[in-house]
């Protein structure tokens, strides 16, 4: 039988099935086998916003999508190319993103009478019967009933055997796209390795998919996607919250501070508690608290015994951390609060991805309680923002915040390993004892910057208090004077606003210095409008992209930058957050564009609004 190789530059596959059908495992390897390629990638994966819904229903679908491709890439694409759906709730749901004439890899299994009904299909109706599917590509493959097939041999039970169907799926695809099946099978023998049963169900299944692909004369292409060039280096793949894991610890190591975690599990923030807990050589500390306000404020104890503390969370943590935050701004110590956004209010949505926490992290406390604001962009961006974080958290005696999302926590791309020696360095001064002039220890006497010193509770002569009732400026005495309480109000906002000058500047992530519409972004908007305006550039518009990493204070040089275009746009998964901010200071007329649907802003949706405001 002859075959042909067809060489592509670009695959968007989306793996859909029910919470019990292995998805985001499929996707996972499947990424990490194409990562170890060489090309560029980024995915999204999709969680069922309920947990446990009722197996084959439409609240029950779980899905990851996979961008890979030879050139460089920054969102994980609009539209698939490749759908694979193991049963009819998951073809209902995501169809719409399916590409005109792309593929469909359907489980037939999976569309009988019961999975139809529970998919909410009218009687009689199946959609690989009639023309609902007409106009793609569908493979039919009963996956259920191969998979089955291929372990008769093993003794395990019918249930126990058809959770290794993904891994059918996921061999028949590594030999469509011409992968290795050796890294998932390393995998495999590292977490069965004990379970030999298990072991060889999902290997057997796994090698079934690919000599189906090999072997059944139906198939007669397969598709090859070539390297992409990039910086050279060492690479691997990361998600976002494995990245800001990873640069607490550097940030720790590089400071010499002891890292201290306190937090209670919430989603999508545990992973980096889960994450932290496996790195005790590095002298992590990790503390899973029995409620979000003995997490932070068991981080603020660790700070002021001159440890790091951080503590992670989401949106609701947030609020029952906010009193705490008002004594870390209070005692003006190092703290960082990582809020891994999801949407709300309330229970809200909590697998989906929102940035609804930005007004929230500039105000939501009592009293005038200002704190740094900082924003990762992409997943990989999560290691070097919140080292940053960590940096000015240090060195300006400042709780931060840092924000990022679930689109960012979950999603990957590639990441270069970073080498310590690049590391912008992260200076840490205690004081440790009395000056010549001094002859006792003042608590708040400023530097330059406004910041007081860190003396470490023990320190011979530099006994002090501090604490969440007002103080004298200089001396830390509990003081109830108005002048005093306004002056240490305004020394408090004046140190965070201080922070701008030393910070970089903003510079411009792609387009002209000045033209006629400037996207302003922040946070996980990154992807799409950076290849919105990729595109438009090529197409000869006058369009520029700057995006934010610095929140609070903003960066010195916006203002200019905002007066050199003609109009200004503010894309955000909100109801418009940062948009505010930006007319209150700089007093532009900004436009919006807000999507609320716990999902991103695509490529598509970008490209279509910038020229309808550009046409105005």
């Amino acid at each position: 039988m002859k075959r042909t190789e067809e060489v592509l530059q670009d695959v968007v596959i989306k793996f859909a099935g029910d919470s019990g059908d292995g998805m985001q495992l499929t996707g996972s390897q499947f990424t990490n086998s194409t990562a170890l390629l060489g090309n560029d990638l980024a995915t999204f994966p999709d969680f069922p916003a309920e947990i446990r819904a009722p197996q084959g229903t439409l609240p029950g679908v779980s899905g990851f999508q996979l961008h890979f491709s030879s050139n460089r890439i920054f969102t994980p694409g609009d539209e698939c190319d490749v759908l694979v759906a193991m049963n009819a709730a998951a073809l209902k749901t995501n169809l719409k993103s399916l590409k005109r004439g792309g593929k469909i890899i359907v489980n037939t299994d999976g569309f009988d009478s019961k999975n139809l009904r529970l998919a909410n299909y009218p009687d009689g109706l199946n959609p690989l019967d009639d023309d609902t599917l007409q106009n793609y590509e569908v493979i039919r493959m009963d996956v259920t009933k191969m998979t089955r097939e291929a372990l008769k041999n093993i003794e395990m039970g019918t249930k126990e055997k058809d959770r290794a169907k993904n891994m059918f799926v996921l061999g028949f695809l590594y030999w469509m796209y011409g992968r290795s099946m050796e890294t998932t099978i390393g995998f495999l023998q590292e977490k069965f390795g004990k379970k030999e049963n298990i072991l060889q169900s999902n290997i057997l299944s796994l090698q079934a998919g690919y000599n189906y692909g090999e072997t059944t004369e139906t198939f007669t292409t397969t598709y090859r996607v070539n390297k992409a060039r990039m910086e050279p280096g060492v690479y691997r793949s990361i998600m976002g919250n494995q990245a800001t894991a990873y640069g607490l610890i550097a940030a720790s190591q590089k400071s010499g501070l002891q890292l201290f975690l306190g937090s209670y599990p919430i989603t999508p923030a545990s992973d980096i508690l889960h994450e932290l807990s496996r790195h005790k050589a590095f002298g992590i500390k990790v503390f899973q608290a029995e409620d979000e306000i003995a997490a932070i404020t068991s981080a603020i104890g660790a700070s002021y015994g001159g440890s790091m503390g951080v503590t992670t969370t989401s949106g609701p943590g947030m609020a029952l951390k906010a009193e705490a935050m008002g004594l870390a701004v209070m005692l003006e110590i190092p703290l960082l609060i990582c809020n891994i956004q999801r949407g709300g209010p309330s229970t809200g949505l909590p697998t989906k991805t929102e940035q609804s926490d930005l007004l929230q992290a500039y105000y939501g406390r009592n009293g005038e309680c200002p704190m740094p604001v900082i924003s990762a962009s992409t997943p990989s961006d999560c290691f070097a923002t919140v080292y940053e974080a960590f940096r000015l958290a240090v060195q300006h005696m400042t709780p931060v915040i840092f924000l990022s999302d679930g689109y960012i926590a979950n999603g990957s791309e590639p990441w270069k390993f970073p080498q310590s020696s690049d590391l912008p360095p992260i200076e840490v001064k205690f004081k440790t004892e009395l000056g010549y002039h001094e002859t006792g220890f003042q608590p708040y006497l400023r530097d330059e910057k406004l910041v007081r010193p860190w003396a470490i509770p023990g320190t011979p002569g530099l006994e002090h208090r501090i604490g969440g009732i007002e103080k004298q400026n200089i001396t830390g005495n509990v003081n109830y004077e108005p002048e005093n309480h306004q002056l240490m109000v305004k020394i408090r906002q004046e140190k965070v606003d201080k922070i701008a000058d030393y910070v970089p500047e903003q510079k411009l992530d792609n387009g002209p210095e000045k033209g006629k519409l400037l996207i302003v972004g922040w946070g996980s908007t990154y992807g799409a409008i950076k290849s919105a305006v990729q595109e438009l550039l090529a197409e000869g518009y006058s369009v520029a992209h700057a995006h934010l990493r610095y929140l609070r204070p903003l960066p010195r040089n916006l203002g200019t930058i905002l007066r050199n275009y003609e109009k200004v746009l503010i894309p955000e998964i909100n109801n418009g957050q940062l948009i505010k901010i930006i007319r209150d200071i700089y007093l532009v007329d900004a436009k919006g564009y807000n999507k609320i649907m716990g999902v991103p802003i695509t490529k598509s949706e970008m490209v279509i609004k910038i020229k309808e405001m550009l046409a105005e």
